[in-house]
């Protein structure tokens, strides 16, 4: 970039009317067209990048945030990093973005990404993966000889190359920081992990995901070259998410999964290098037994939800019989460590075997204590394992470490759709502590009053009436679904209301023979995320309209641009469940320091959460459509203003009539073979 023009010169030239991305997106698709929220980001972005300052940006649906932070990042001559959520965005950014920007700016530079251990093919366990005591099974084995084939070719060793692989595999063909025998393994120099960080600390950009990103130091501390404090630029993209990221991340967790792993390998290990020297065989049956017996211990736990930890052992689970079962592992590991002590010096391979033993017995003992004041533990009990996990409260001393790694100057740049439902985003930065960071607030360009209303029926049952509320859901989504031919989307705050809505939708439109057969209903977990989206985005098919009723990670994320979506309904308010572990213990620290639990952490998560979820519906200047929010604490609770106040302007209407006269201006034609003539809406269920 010549010297005589500063950083926030170019970028102004490149997004000007005839700047460089309107003269080469002229003939494209969505052709260029200037935005002032994407422009003031831009410059911002710049100003942050020349003071080597840190930036916090919200930026609403349709600003252009990508090209936003790309434009100066790219421009300024430096080093970038981007850390993204989602594999998703990673690779829309390194396919799609990177490439097309850099033909625009007409810069040469290298690109590269760069995603965790278990995403590539680990060469060393692909050769010895028929060495374990328990055969596969013929479906397992049809799968390995896929993937042995196509490591024969790939470059890249990428393991998104090959989907549809079972869940059960990528264990087997991938390794951890725990399994990698680093450089004593024989095929170090072909390793695909090796050669992604390689390109990518030999490239001009890279994009990395939130959880490379905290785990950057941590590899700096194992001797391995650094990322992150070589860039002169880091963006942290969908940084709504970093919290709860680097919480997982910095949280210390033990899975029965790993222990009957570490089994697994085992035997494959010590029947190759150490046959005939300790009764493996005898050592390995015991841990798995005892590992088996330990589970059991906690049956009476409830699948699917955090079980608090604040004594001895997890809520629900005998307080005298979990520890003991603990220390049985313990020993039965133990022991298998001894022996493993013996023979380490035989190969390289039981010698890391033994380390990995000693980090369980290490792990083990720790959750045998009891946990530090600034961490929060629970349990989580899966159909077939546990998982322990201890956490610290929040990611801020982790951020604070990372952001003062590098001993040159350094623009950081955080941003997100969803920051905060106040000017200052103290939502975002007191929670990663970055209280001392520049703040800017892009609203969104879309015209919501023209765009979008906001129904919430006064007549709703209150939420806490489980049963009957789920009940009112599926008949509202019913009765939108059948007056736009489908083109409906149902968000859930739970699964009990997934599945309850989804089977009362599935009955009325046809898949078990009910009255209604022109729509589909498709219902998640009956599907990959992937083929449910697909088809929804397909909207009416052969005259089958579609309906989705989805939880849990559709509420972000998610992009359906055009009228395959018209209708979004929430069935309640996204609060955090107020039994939650880690919710309790940073409930209690913030009344530790005079604040309010609810106004400071609780309302403000389900704000945020609710923004998100709203923000599915309209994603371009053309999209119209109705969010429906069946809670009627919106209107009768005294923080429900708070809550409106967060969501993009929407026009709200909450009787009956203005919500069917909407849908008729969506769809004014329904659909005639929907209702059959011989059919009255009462009879279907509709009121």
């Amino acid at each position: 970039m010549p010297s005589s023009r500063s950083l926030a010169e170019h970028v102004e030239a490149a997004f000007a009317p005839e700047g460089r991305l309107a003269r080469g997106l002229s003939q494209s698709p969505s052709p260029f067209s200037p935005r002032a929220g994407q422009q003031a980001m831009a410059q911002a972005v710049a100003q942050a990048i020349d003071d080597a300052a840190t930036l916090v940006v919200e930026a609403g649906t349709g600003v252009g945030k990508t090209f936003a932070y790309l434009v100066p990042a790219l421009l300024s001559g430096r080093k970038v990093v981007i850390s993204t959520a989602t594999k998703a965005l990673q690779d829309q950014l390194f396919e799609r973005d990177l490439p097309q920007l850099l033909h625009l700016l007409g810069l040469p530079l290298r690109a590269a990404r760069l995603k965790g251990r278990s995403s590539y093919l680990c060469l060393h366990r692909l050769a010895h993966i028929h060495q374990g005591r328990t055969p596969h099974d013929p479906q397992v084995l049809r799968h390995i000889a896929q993937v042995q084939q196509w490591a024969l070719a790939t470059t890249t060793g990428d393991m998104a190359a090959l989907p549809g692989l079972p869940e059960a595999l990528l264990p087997l063909v991938t390794s951890t920081r725990s399994n990698c025998l680093g450089r004593d393994c024989a095929l170090w120099d072909a390793c695909h992990v090796n050669r992604a960080r390689a390109q990518a600390l030999q490239a001009d950009v890279c994009v990395v995901n939130h959880h490379l990103f905290f785990a950057d130091q941590q590899l700096q501390e194992e001797g391995v070259a650094p990322l992150l404090p070589q860039a002169g630029v880091v963006v942290v993209d969908e940084a709504h998410q970093l919290n709860d990221t680097g919480v997982q991340f910095a949280g210390i967790t033990l899975g029965t999964r790993q222990l009957l792993g570490f089994a697994r390998d085992a035997m494959a290990v010590t029947t190759e290098h150490a046959r005939g020297l300790h009764p493996w065989l005898d050592y390995l049956v015991a841990l798995e037994h005892t590992v088996q017996q330990w589970c059991a211990t906690a049956a009476a736990v409830p699948l699917g939800v955090r079980q608090s930890w604040l004594g001895s052992s997890p809520q629900g689970v005998d307080a005298a019989l979990w520890p003991q079962q603990l220390h049985t592992v313990g020993r039965s590991l133990r022991l298998i460590w001894q022996a493993l002590g013996s023979v380490q010096e035989a190969a390289p391979a039981l010698a890391q075997l033994q380390a990995r033993a000693a980090e369980l017995l290490h792990t083990l003992a720790l959750f045998a204590r009891p946990a530090p004041l600034d961490s929060v533990r629970w349990l989580d009990r899966h159909a077939r394992h546990l998982v322990l996990t201890q956490a610290p409260l929040t990611v801020a001393p982790l951020l604070h470490a990372i952001l003062q790694a590098s001993s040159t100057p350094q623009a950081w740049v955080f941003t997100s759709a969803t920051l905060g439902d106040s000017e200052d985003l103290q939502w975002f930065t007191r929670t990663c502590g970055l209280t001392d960071a520049r703040t800017l607030r892009v609203a969104s360009p879309f015209d919501y009053p023209a765009q979008a209303r906001l129904y919430v029926p006064p007549d709703a049952p209150p939420v806490q009436a489980q049963a009957a509320h789920s009940a009112f859901v599926a008949r509202l989504a019913q009765e939108g679904a059948q007056q736009l031919g489908g083109r409906t989307l149902v968000l859930t705050t739970t699964l009990k209301a997934l599945e309850a809505i989804g089977s009362h939708l599935q009955q009325q439109f046809g898949q078990t023979g009910g009255l209604f057969a022109a729509i589909d209903v498709l219902v998640q977990g009956q599907g990959s995320k992937h083929a449910l989206l697909e088809r929804f985005r397909q909207g009416t098919v052969q005259g089958r309209g579609c309906v989705l009723v989805a939880s849990a990670t559709f509420w972000e994320g998610v992009d359906i641009a055009g009228d395959a979506l018209q209708l979004l309904i929430i069935d309640k308010l996204p609060f955090a469940p107020p039994d939650d572990p880690l919710v309790q213990a940073r409930s209690r620290q913030l009344e530790a320091l005079g604040l309010s639990a609810f106004n400071d952490y609780l309302l403000p998560e389900a704000a945020m959460a609710l923004k998100q979820g709203v923000g599915r519906l309209i994603r371009s200047e053309t999209d119209r459509g109705m969010v429906a929010i069946a809670d009627t604490r919106l209107l009768e609770k005294t923080y429900g203003p708070r809550l409106l106040a967060a969501l993009p302007p929407m026009r709200l209407v909450t009787a009956q009539s203005a919500w069917q006269e909407q849908l008729r201006q969506l769809h004014p034609s329904p659909p005639s073979h929907l209702l059959p003539s011989t059919v009255t809406p009462a009879q279907a269920g509709v009121q």
